[in-house]
């Protein structure tokens, strides 16, 4: 008795390093273009125990171009990735399943899906990533023809029309196809043999006289039934055997079941009766995938909740910068910011606030060099100190390192409680070998770094680190606070070469190369001296008002690094 035959419909299952990878690539590679591109998933060959239905997988490899699915079945599909949310709520499904399912039938008559039968299975994967939530709404779809319809005459295991050992040489060279093969294929019966063809080497040679000709497919759903993907390849033998219209054909569905060894005997034959090929089989398409409460609609995939909070941690104090990257400042190099070293000299109010603004550029290694140790009127003014801090009269260098560590536990930094030897502070006898220890840690410091930044609150204090930064060829900035105002400069550094490019500049400016830019000591005729001697308590401590230490911390990162520390400096001629 005839029956229309029934299908199981394909299950996404996303991998939780798919996600990662999205975001990764949204950030870095879509930006803010709505993109499309092909993405590549899998099906597990062996039959999955207690499991009715066909598992399509995609993870973080799936992007790849040169995808391999390894002993798995291939499939190939297109990932829409919206911007906004609206847009992934009103995207017109009909029209995107229908687009990719004339797509495939074009594919199937330039010869490209006989060439490559896993293009047969395909799927449509479309998204929206709120990556600063990490919520993935996400819709797959396995598209189909509606209009094919296929009558099941019949079917039998395996082991009616097949000997023992022909099924065992089925196994042998079905291991031998290539894997964009293993999906669809010819298995040839003949007298006392059987061989296994791809499509694209004996489909166009039938029929054949004195040989069974069986339609081979890999199906590892539950007994009885078949995928989805079985109209698609009808499809595929329509267009090129059109000897097959509304004639009855043998299918084989090829299925792999893990005991002691793997073996086929769940593999099915089916007498087919195949329909006439008309051009409303595959003019409108289906497949949209039901959700999690069995109806049409979208996923959610909220990953903040099953992800390491320093794996979040570490994403989302780049998701600012990445973001700036995208339309409004393209140039900056985020990968050579994050591997800046740099040195704080100072660990009070401007040290505590260049340290958060280099931060939040995404630099992750800093040291902080200090000798005070923090008291109570320290924490309400310097933002990496707290009340605990100054009860235990912590020094300023460990505990600015150990409060950038509470704001981001990625970041690399450490703290020496250490002098800086200052013109007109004579050192005692008693000090000198202790002097000696902290100039050449000092140096080995300065040596070690990338950029020093000069943030005591004396002049003094920075002639020292002046000259060293200059004697090692590093870039050393350098701020100091007054009451409502405050200093901000680039010392220039030293090179053998005189062929740096000069910025563009506007009339009335002029470019000053960066190796010619003096410092903070070039106008001085006298050496410094001691500027805290003979002060009231308000001259010798940094009284500066509120907030002017944030202005300072956020402009002393702003210069132009496309032509490295040495870059140029505009300035005004009048």
């Amino acid at each position: 008795m005839e029956n229309t035959l029934d299908y199981i419909p394909i299950t996404s299952s996303v991998n939780p390093s798919f996600w990662s990878k999205l975001t990764e690539m949204k950030l870095d590679v879509y930006k803010s273009k709505e993109i499309v591109q092909d993405l590549y998933g899998y099906t597990d060959i062996l039959k999955q125990l207690n499991c009715p239905w066909t598992l399509l997988e995609v993870d973080s490899t799936s992007f790849n171009v040169n995808y391999s699915a390894g002993i798995n079945l291939r499939f190939c599909g297109r990932l829409i990735n919206t911007n906004i949310i609206e847009r992934f709520k009103d995207y017109d499904k009909m029209d995107l399943i229908n687009e990719v399912g004339i797509d495939l039938y074009e594919k199937i008559k330039d010869g490209r899906a006989l060439e490559d039968p896993s293009l047969l299975n395909c799927f449509i994967l479309l998204t929206f990533a709120d990556i600063k939530k990490y919520l993935y709404y996400y819709w797959f779809a396995f598209p189909v023809p509606k209009g094919i319809s296929i009558q099941k005459n019949k079917c039998c295991p395996i082991s009616d029309e097949f000997s023992d050992s022909m099924v065992g040489d089925l196994y042998k060279q079905y291991t031998q196809l290539n894997e964009r093969q293993k999906g669809y294929f010819l298995v040839i019966k003949n007298k006392d043999d059987i061989v296994i063809h791809s499509l694209k080497s004996k489909l166009n040679t039938l029929p054949l006289k004195d040989s069974q000709i069986y339609f081979g497919f890999s199906n590892n759903v539950s007994s009885g039934n078949v995928a989805s993907q079985l109209r698609n390849y009808v499809l595929l033998l329509l267009h090129f055997c059109p000897f097959l219209e509304n004639q009855e054909a043998s299918f084989l569905a090829l299925k792999l079941t893990r005991e002691r060894t793997i073996v086929l005997r769940d593999s099915i034959i089916y007498s087919l009766t195949l329909p006439k090929l008309d051009s409303t089989m595959y003019t409108t398409w289906v497949g949209w995938e039901k959700n999690e409460k069995d109806k049409m609609g979208p996923r959610l995939a909220n990953m903040k909740k099953s992800l390491d909070p320093s794996v979040i941690a570490e994403t989302s104090v780049d998701l600012n910068l990445k973001l700036m990257k995208w339309n409004l400042l393209p140039t900056v190099d985020l990968d050579k910011l994050k591997n800046t070293k740099c040195l704080l000299l100072g660990a009070g109010t401007l040290g505590c606030s260049v340290a958060r603004t280099l931060l939040g550029w995404g630099i992750r290694h800093m040291t902080f060099v200090d000798n005070a140790n923090v008291s109570y009127s320290n924490p309400v003014r310097q933002s990496l100190f707290i009340y605990q801090d100054s009860v235990e009269a912590k020094p300023k260098s460990q505990a600015a390192a150990d409060g950038l560590k509470r704001i981001f536990p990625g970041v690399n930094s450490e703290g020496f409680l250490m002098t800086i030897p200052m013109p007109g502070h004579p050192v005692g006898e008693s000090f000198t070998q202790e002097t000696v220890q902290h100039i050449e840690k000092l140096i080995e410091l300065i040596v070690e770094h990338d950029v020093v930044f000069l943030l005591m609150d004396s002049r003094e204090s920075r002639w020292l680190p002046t000259l060293l930064g200059a004697n090692h060829h590093k870039l050393v900035i350098n701020a100091a606070l007054g009451f409502d105002s405050y200093l901000v400069m680039r010392h220039g550094i030293y090179t053998e070469d005189t062929n740096i490019p000069q910025l563009p500049h506007p009339e009335g400016f002029k470019s000053i190369p960066g190796n010619y830019l003096g410092c903070y000591f070039c106008n001085d005729v006298t050496a410094p001296g001691d500027s805290l001697k003979n002060r009231t308590l308000d001259q010798q401590c940094t009284v500066t008002r509120p907030g002017v230490s944030q202005i300072a911390g956020a402009l002393i990162l702003e210069f132009d690094d496309e032509e490295d520390f040495a870059c140029s400096s505009i300035h005004s001629n009048t």
